[in-house]
């Protein structure tokens, strides 16, 4: 497995020739040489995988942890080591799976959909930075190399949100993803510096090896009436609550959309958005067994995320905008999972649901992403209302968009479907006013998503410029891939791959709960074909009957106006401006007045030393008379 470093190390090459040698080189080489380091490591990690699942990673009957790459880096105490290196397990070949999958979906289908873009070099060379990145976060063996890759990922973000970087408004968008992300990475790193100052380790297989042990003979600490480690682990949610737009700190991700759409596919659909949920996963034993509470915690944030993101969804014109808040939603749907979930064998349900979850909507998201692109690409436009009758013009946009709607609304036989149910299991065996509000998520799912798919092919036909005609191969293939997997990736096995504790166990569909979940899933599919398929008015009827609930919806609940507020009237004007006043009045009033009383002094006295060599004697001679006198005298 030591050929595992290949797959980090070919995207940073990459990164490193396109960068500084892309403008050198015409854009399709460009565009080609990505595509092509990205499928060699997609081959690779294919492999990775085969070998892991089916040859070397399981050991009497149990998935091990696999360190093919181990060097000494940082040395604090000789216990307190920072280790570079690469750790194999269920989850992280899991994820290297997923994201050099849709990784390479996204480079193909750039080479037709920025075809033609200023700066291509430059946006190849940041996919490929973001690969790296997003790589060596999945596969770190220690919290501190995953924080390192974890700022990597927000860097190489910030760069492919604001690509259009003469565009004010992906200027701003690119800025607000960067500093949101960076006030959560500040509890992250808060949390990190907790933990491993009371557990004297970074290492991953460490803190959570023998149910968390290390950490719970460490647990006596407190601090304001919590333990230490409530805290840390708290703190450390909250950097995965910023990668991946939980609420309060998901006012990022919609604004983000104003990036390139392939992009939207990559960072926020399938890959970059996921990295809280990994991060919880990974320290999963020490959540479950030294800080319950705070998991608890974590499936009412992600229950509430879900049902406001699933809300804002039904509201939205835009058709990026609808798929960002449909990601926060099914992302909060994995933090549920977690949340609920026991650990080890079939306890574990929730764990295992969280991931395969990860697994089939990466590929259903991304799908949908990259048609939302084909459209766009199509149309010129964005907005619902430029659209209708597209499935004449695009066919085989119309058809994969349809597989990925059907998955993403939970409708057997398709992926979604699979791992939804689980996850609602878990829900209701654990907690019931949870699973409540994610049965009433799963309705909204369907009724957006339907209503996206009807306003953009459906609906009342339109007056084009020009004909809407379908992509290159380029741009369809990606589709067509992803749409496979769409309907075939719920079939795998999870239970028998992916598991809290690393053992397989039997998985089967509960139809108590999975029936009234396709139904609800029908009800919203229903609704939405009633209201929007044939583009009557009766949308508009609703809307005025909803008022002003609908306009709170559309308006996102006001939190961007809500922190704008905040940071404008009460962190600026309030709290800045004075200290803004003191800084310039008090403290540099203070400076400049010794400095006002020592040039006056100096000013007067700056004679005495003025060069005159009789003036000197004058002064010596006066000055000897002056003593004399005094000494005579006294």
């Amino acid at each position: 497995m030591e050929y595992s470093l290949v797959i980090i190390l070919v995207p940073l090459f990459m990164f490193l020739l396109l960068g500084l040698a892309g403008k050198k080189m015409q854009p399709k080489m460009a565009g080609i040489l990505g595509t092509l380091g990205l499928a060699v490591i997609t081959c690779l990690s294919y492999y990775i995988a085969y070998q892991y699942f089916f040859v070397l990673g399981k050991a009497d009957g149990v998935y091990q942890q696999l360190r093919p790459f181990d060097i000494s880096w940082l040395k604090f105490t000789e216990t307190l080591v920072v280790h570079l290196g690469i750790l194999l397990d269920p989850i992280s070949v899991m994820m290297l799976v997923v994201i050099t999958t849709v990784s390479l979906m996204v480079h193909l289908y750039s080479l037709g959909y920025m075809k033609g873009e200023k700066g291509f070099q430059r946006y190849y060379a940041f996919l490929s930075l973001f690969s790296f990145s997003m790589l060596g976060l999945v596969v770190a063996n220690n919290i501190f190399q995953m924080y390192i890759f974890w700022e990597l990922v927000g860097v190489s973000s910030y760069s492919l949100i604001g690509f259009y970087y003469t565009k004010p408004s992906a200027v701003a968008a690119a800025k607000k993803a960067f500093i949101v992300t960076r006030f959560a990475d500040l509890g992250f790193l808060i949390g990190i510096l907790f933990l491993s100052y009371y557990t004297n380790t970074f290492d991953f297989s460490l803190l959570t090896a023998n149910n968390a042990s290390l950490v719970a003979e460490s647990a006596g600490a407190s601090f304001l009436g919590l333990s230490v480690f409530t805290w840390a682990m708290a703190l450390i949610f909250i950097g995965g609550a910023g990668k991946s737009a939980m609420l309060p700190l998901h006012i990022w991700l919609p604004d983000a959309m104003e990036g390139p759409t392939p992009v939207s596919a990559l960072i926020h659909a399938a890959t970059m958005v996921v990295a809280g949920v990994y991060l919880v996963a990974r320290l999963f034993p020490v959540y479950y067994f030294i800080t319950p509470e705070v998991l608890t915690g974590i499936a009412y944030v992600g229950a509430a995320t879900s049902l406001f993101a699933a809300i804002v969804a039904c509201t939205q014109t835009d058709i990026k905008r609808v798929l960002a808040f449909s990601t926060i939603s099914q992302i909060a749907y994995m933090m549920v999972a977690l949340g609920v979930s026991g650990y080890g064998g079939h306890d574990g349900l929730g764990y295992m649901s969280s991931m395969f979850h990860l697994f089939t909507h990466a590929f259903f998201k991304a799908l949908l992403f990259l048609g939302a692109g084909a459209v766009i690409h199509a149309v010129h436009s964005n907005e619902m209302k430029d659209m209708g009758g597209l499935r004449k013009y695009l066919p085989i946009t119309h058809i994969t968009f349809l597989i990925a709607c059907l998955a993403i609304a939970g409708i057997p036989p398709f992926s979604g479907f699979f791992s939804k149910d689980e996850i609602m299991v878990v829900a209701f065996h654990s907690n019931k006013m949870i699973f409540a509000c994610q049965f009433l998520v799963a309705g909204l799912t369907a009724f957006y998503m339907f209503r996206l798919y009807y306003n953009i092919f459906w609906g009342k036909e339109r007056e084009f410029h020009h004909k809407p005609h379908e992509a290159g191969a380029v741009m369809t293939i990606p589709l067509i891939f992803l749409a496979v997997l769409s309907i075939v990736t719920g079939f795998i096995p999870f239970s028998s791959l992916v598991t809290s504790d690393g053992a397989a166990f039997p998985q089967h569909i509960e139809w108590s709960i999975a029936i009234p979940s396709i139904l609800v899933a029908l009800i919203g599919i229903g609704t939405a074909t009633w209201v929007y398929k044939n583009g009557s008015d009766v949308s508009d009827k609703i809307v005025a009957k909803l008022g002003v609930l609908y306009t709170w919806a559309y308006h996102k609940f006001y939190f961007d106006e809500l922190y704008m507020f905040v940071t404008k009237n009460i962190i600026f004007r309030r709290i800045c401006t004075p200290i803004a006043w003191f800084d310039k009045n008090v403290v540099d009033g203070f400076m400049n007045f010794q400095a006002f009383w020592v040039y006056r002094v100096s000013s007067s006295i700056k004679g005495l030393q003025s060069g005159n060599v009789q003036q000197y004697v004058w002064v010596f001679v006066m000055s000897a008379i002056i003593i004399a006198s005094l000494v005579i005298f006294l």
